[in-house]
């Protein structure tokens, strides 16, 4: 009986068998590889050094975070704290270093020291508490963030300069974010394979029970772990600081979905028992690539949601196709050895299939972007976020003009997040655009993006907010400060002078609630007869203003009016406040929003002080343009702002 042997064909088949197999068993470097080449097709601005370097610095807080994580998850637990420990820890070593004077090297002590308690905590709640890991670690995300809050006041503290280098580059341009990322994968790998701590995740993911008969101390091994979690997440809020020069209070917010989400694209299962940190760092390259090639590629907003979401999806079935593949081959014995027919065949198809789904995101992602329209004047326009009617209309009237002029106007979403903010400048400045208009999501955060603009001649400017410790050719906007000023004339007027109120402030740490804030309490000094009975943050959100409108209400049942530092927390207000509304309690918004002005004509909203965001969007456009071709532009351009009421709601409807 003679065998198939063919070993004449090694030598050349070899390679192309080992890079079918090399693939086959990494789903995740399969769909990375897919993704490269076809971002490379697309965009002829992604295959460069700075725009790969660029990936590599986006890519390195989550990955960092990510590397924490899989110990977690390989151990069958999963950590929800991660993002929120990672802005504490940051907040921790700012404050420490400036406001309580304390030395750097002690206050990156401290930090790091904070992320592991963080962890402590959190493993000893499931440990100890018998609490779930994904309650106990939900618990620890709202400690973290409120400490981080009241540490901070809900402002952002400046980094030390010595630590900022971490967001810097070495040379000019080897960025020190990727070798920190680098050095902390290198330590997670080795943890996992040469450690005894590294061999108890196994064995605890694996099966519990059975890791506990065997004489593991699967109490004090969880502790370990969670602590170890907490520890990347300090080290990741550090470098996450250092890259925007200051530490936020608000940073890092849903970073420890995508922390997740890298883990299992990269082959953990979320039963536990598997993973490694090779494959977390492969995952988190890949969201980063996702993210970066939209951006260049200037998809809707919009829509990248739903292509990251779909290529995530994808990620994992492909790994997921091949652990089926490779236990069916166990289970089929010597019919499955390895270079059989059936095997071989069953392996191509299943990477063809891979292969033709990313295939057809890309196609789509090609389908839903918004192409040039073959002018030279391309513009990139980062708004801190899209989840607001009065940037949504800011959004419509920038496209609205550079449709008109025929400009070339990418608009990106920084979903209120400083860093990814940061990263989408970053992309602007590597693929050429001839300007840049920002709406910070914080004015010192956006600091260095706008800087490296700056050093590539591509000219900022700042919407809405203001830019810090950077050069803008100017600065569109609205006044806030006059703006809370006029708002609380025209309560006062309305009450006569007397009575008291309740204050709904925006997003901690934004420039725009601040100086709303700030102006409003200015204009009531005028008016000593009216207390300030409270003062709360819904996060400019409608959803939390009627929440937390509603809450005040059970001890201020009897106030006689409300300010709200925009109209979306303003109607939630008025929602709560039922048929009060418009009657016996006025309630003054801020922004003149579509809802807002319809609300103000049927009178359950008293005022609200417009903005004119459609024009603010416009006018920036036209200064981008302006400024992209030399042309001289005021250093601010100030668009009015005005109190609407049912008076004059007409005008502006």
């Amino acid at each position: 009986m003679a065998t198939d042997t063919h070993p004449s064909k090694t030598g050349a088949g070899g390679a192309g068998h080992t890079l079918r197999r090399l693939l086959l068993d990494n789903g995740a470097l399969s769909a990375l590889v897919v993704l490269l080449v076809a971002m490379s097709l697309l965009s002829g601005d992604f295959l460069t050094t700075q725009n790969l370097l660029n990936v590599g610095v986006q890519a390195a807080v989550t990955a960092i975070l990510a590397f924490g994580v899989t110990f977690v998850i390989v151990s069958a637990g999963i950590d929800l704290s991660v993002g929120s420990v990672a802005a504490l820890s940051a907040t921790v070593l700012a404050w420490s270093a400036t406001s309580a004077g304390v030395p750097v090297w002690l206050a990156v002590v401290i930090a790091v020291a904070t992320g592991i308690a963080c962890g402590f905590v959190s493993g000893a709640l499931v440990a100890y508490g018998k609490l779930p890991s994904f309650i106990a670690t939900l618990a620890m995300l709202s400690v973290a963030r409120g400490l981080s809050l009241v540490i901070s006041q809900g402002r952002p503290i400046p980094f030390p300069d010595s630590v900022s280098v971490l967001g810097d580059t070495l040379g000019g341009w080897l960025p020190v974010p990727v070798l920190v990322m680098i050095a902390m994968g290198l330590i997670a790998a080795l943890i996992l394979a040469r450690t005894y701590i590294g061999r108890s995740m196994y064995a605890i993911g694996g099966n519990e029970e059975a890791a506990r008969l065997s004489g593991l101390r699967v109490k004090k091994q969880k502790l370990a772990i969670y602590a170890l979690s907490g520890l990347f997440a300090a080290v990741a809020g550090i470098v996450l600081a250092s890259r925007l020069v200051s530490a936020q209070p608000q940073a890092a917010q849903g970073y420890e979905l995508d922390a997740i989400a890298a883990v299992v694209i990269g082959g953990a299962s979320l039963a536990g028992g598997v993973g490694k940190a090779s494959g977390t760092l492969i995952g988190a390259l890949i969201l980063a690539v996702l993210r970066n090639g939209l951006n260049l590629l200037s998809v809707s907003a919009f829509w990248q949601q739903v292509v990251i979401g779909v290529v995530i999806a994808l990620a994992v079935l492909l790994d997921t196709l091949r652990r089926k593949a490779g236990s069916g081959a166990s289970a089929g014995g010597a019919s499955a050895a390895p270079g059989s027919p059936g095997k071989g065949r069953k392996g191509a198809m299943q990477l063809g299939i891979a292969v033709v789904c990313l295939a057809a995101v890309i196609a789509a992602v090609t389908f839903f972007k918004s192409g040039s329209s073959g002018t030279t004047t391309k513009v990139g326009m980062s708004l801190s976020t899209l989840n607001n009617p009065f940037f949504v209309q800011m959004k419509e009237g920038a496209q609205q003009e550079a449709e008109k002029a025929g400009i070339d106007l990418t608009v990106t979403d920084a979903q209120n997040d400083a860093s990814q903010q940061a990263n989408q400048l970053e992309n602007f400045t590597s693929s050429g655009v001839d300007s840049v208009i920002v709406n910070p999501v914080d004015s010192d955060a956006v600091g260095p993006g706008v800087r490296n603009a700056n050093k590539a001649d591509i000219p900022v400017v700042a919407a809405d907010r203001g830019v810090n410790k950077a050069e803008t050719a100017t600065l569109v906007a609205s006044d806030n400060v006059a703006g809370g000023k006029l708002a609380a004339k025209t309560l006062a007027d309305r009450l006569g002078g007397k009575g008291s109120i309740i204050v709904l402030q925006g997003t901690a740490g934004t420039s725009a609630s601040r100086e709303r804030g700030a102006g409003f309490a200015a204009g009531m000094k005028a008016y000593p007869g009216i207390k300030i009975v409270a003062t709360q943050p819904a996060d400019f959100d409608r959803t939390k203003g009627l929440d937390v409108m509603t809450n005040l209400l059970q001890s201020h049942p009897d106030i006689n009016g409300v300010f709200a530092e925009n109209d979306e927390m303003a109607l939630g207000a008025v929602k709560a406040l039922g048929s009060k509304a418009g009657k016996s309690v006025p309630v003054v918004g801020f922004d003149g929003t579509p809802d807002g002005l319809t609300a103000v004509e049927a009178g359950t909203l008293y005022a609200s002080v417009a903005q004119q965001p459609g024009e603010l969007g416009k006018i920036a456009v036209q200064n981008a343009v302006k400024a992209a071709d030399g042309k001289k532009i005021d250093s601010m351009v100030k668009v009015p702002v005005k109190v609407v009421t049912r008076k004059n709601v007409a005008d502006f409807s």
